[in-house]
């Protein structure tokens, strides 16, 4: 018997959650710093402009439970903690750049709109 592949419109489908954590807007302002190269968790902060520890630190989570964000702990003192996009998270570059891309070519257009 053939599988019925869902549609992310459909309330139980397992994409549904995909979407909803790469549409979010810390995973995506995290995505694209990572996007970089490996960051320490204060970079990360620093280069996320608005981005409060708490949350930082949930979406941090959150990525690595996912798969798409490696966290990498180095034994010394004071602990010393980096971030980098697993090979799965880099497949998320591309996309996510051109939703950036189109959101800083279009503001004006979307500010007037409101």
């Amino acid at each position: 018997m053939k599988k019925r592949k869902c549609n992310v419109l459909d309330e139980g489908c397992p994409s549904r959650q995909v979407l909803d954590r790469i549409a979010d807007k810390w995973t995506s302002l995290v995505i694209y710093a990572l996007s970089e190269g490996t960051l320490r968790y204060g970079e990360l902060q620093r280069v996320i402009g608005g981005v409060s520890q708490k949350m930082l630190t949930q979406t941090l989570r959150s990525l690595e439970e996912d798969g798409l964000v490696a966290r990498k702990v180095y034994p010394v003192v004071p602990p010393m903690v980096e971030y980098s996009l697993t090979s799965l998270g880099r497949t998320l570059i591309e996309p996510l750049t051109a939703i950036r891309k189109w959101a800083e070519a279009h503001p004006e257009f979307v500010q007037r709109r409101r």
